[in-house]
């Protein structure tokens, strides 16, 4: 039996037939079928075999509203008492988390007897937040009154390293590590100390949604779309789109341009999510640039398929993503990608295809500006070579090449338990 926290890459493993598929879920609302016809409408996935699903009661304990401080620490040990509850459930043979539970591995595999693995997509903590609180740098996750003070930033920085060693001890638990970019690799092998079992399996895309978009330009006569993807959370760092393009549009090269309009196109989960586009609606106004900037949420796929279709540049401004789906799709629908210097952009994506470039890289407003003012200053065959090189380059994040790189790594574990390959 084998049994895992993410239903998403369930298709791939039953290649082994002979075993049963668990899956634990939070979601009490809705019944196992409810969540197998969404897998079908997101992703296309149908599954052929059944899957059972474990319905979980204490998901609350995960979830970072209830911690508004030590919130790393709270949402851990909260974690450790779900996963008892799962465990009390059903006990599996192998067990798979890809939702960042790194604390229930030691859990799972010495009170449950589990062969564990995990599919890491971005450490609970990492080297470059402890860079943060070093250096007393304000961020999303280290508040100013903490930078202002340095016995609070002392503070928070010893409990971080803590942490990060705890984190290390049940990381290292895994008999199988996967993990879904070189960004997270790096801060993996540094913490869990799993080299010798950890191996990179990119996230399945699905570029083939995107390809039926041409890659040549469409004659607009309202000027240039620059479209941004994500959902509206502090790191996506939203604030800085609308910085660097009013600093574009204050440029005198920017006179010769069409018109230009930046779309924000995102999800909101909550009323947080709501009060922040609210913030950078205000922060256009403020910059004078409301005329030119749009805020689209929550909208269909297929209106989102079409705002890309009509759009030159693709921005992102995450520091350091730890891989960047919505990157991908944008080079896969044809826009220039202008992302942030760091992370998955920086050392999976946004590098060159058989020696040829394949989008724009950036740190700073001002570095934003620039690079969006030389990509609308290039000829439409220049962009048109930058799109075909990016289109040609996001065939190693297809669905078929996850499931080889996915397949090969739980072969392992599989190959552990006899139970579950006779």
């Amino acid at each position: 039996m084998a049994a895992a926290t993410g239903s998403w890459y369930l298709c791939e493993l039953l290649r082994y037939p002979g075993a049963i598929y668990v899956v634990y879920t939070g979601d009490t609302n809705v019944s196992g079928q409810q969540i197998l016809e969404g897998a079908f409408r997101r992703f296309n996935i149908k599954l052929i075999h059944p899957v059972k699903f474990v319905f979980l009661k204490k998901r609350y304990l995960v979830e970072d509203s209830l911690y508004p401080h030590f919130t790393l620490l709270g949402q851990s040990l909260g974690s450790i008492l779900l996963g008892w509850e799962a465990l009390l459930q059903c006990v599996p043979d192998i067990y798979i988390d890809s939702m960042g539970y790194a604390f229930t591995l030691p859990l799972f595999k010495y009170l449950g007897g589990c062969h564990v693995g995990s599919y890491v997509h971005y450490p609970t903590i990492s080297t470059d937040m402890l860079s943060v609180v070093k250096n007393q740098n304000v961020g999303f996750n280290n508040a100013a009154f903490i930078t202002r003070n340095p016995f609070l930033s002392k503070l928070k920085l010893i409990y971080y390293y803590l942490f990060a060693f705890v984190y290390g001890l049940v990381g290292s638990c895994s008999d199988i590590v996967m993990v879904n970019s070189s960004w997270t690799l790096n801060h993996i092998l540094l913490l869990w100390k799993t080299g010798d079992c950890t191996n990179i399996v990119y996230p399945p895309c699905d570029v083939k949604t995107f390809l039926d978009i041409p890659l040549h330009e469409k004659k607009m006569a309202s000027g240039h779309l620059l479209v941004s993807i994500g959902q509206f959370r502090p790191e996506k760092n939203h604030a800085l789109q609308i910085k660097a393009f009013a600093k574009l549009l204050s440029k005198k090269v920017a006179k010769s341009f069409p018109s230009l309009k930046l779309i924000l196109i995102g999800g909101c989960r909550n009323q947080d999510d709501e009060f922040r586009v609210d913030q950078l609606r205000k922060l256009s106004e403020d910059l004078g640039v409301q005329e030119h900037v749009e805020f689209r949420i929550n909208i269909p796929f297929e209106e989102l398929k079409n705002y890309l279709s009509k759009a030159t540049i693709g921005l992102h401004t995450m520091w350091n993503e730890h891989f960047g789906i919505g990157v991908v799709e944008c080079m896969a629908a044809g826009t220039i990608i202008l992302a942030h210097n760091s992370g998955g952009p920086k050392l999976d994506i946004v590098v060159p295809h058989e020696g040829d470039i394949t989008g724009f890289l950036a740190e700073s407003e001002e570095g934003y500006a620039d690079a969006m003012a030389q990509i609308l200053s290039m000829s439409t065959e220049k962009r048109l070579q930058i799109r075909s090189n990016a289109r040609a380059s996001i065939s190693r994040f297809s669905d078929q090449e996850f499931e080889v790189a996915f397949l090969s790594s739980v072969e392992k574990l599989f190959q552990k338990c006899h139970v579950c390959t006779n």
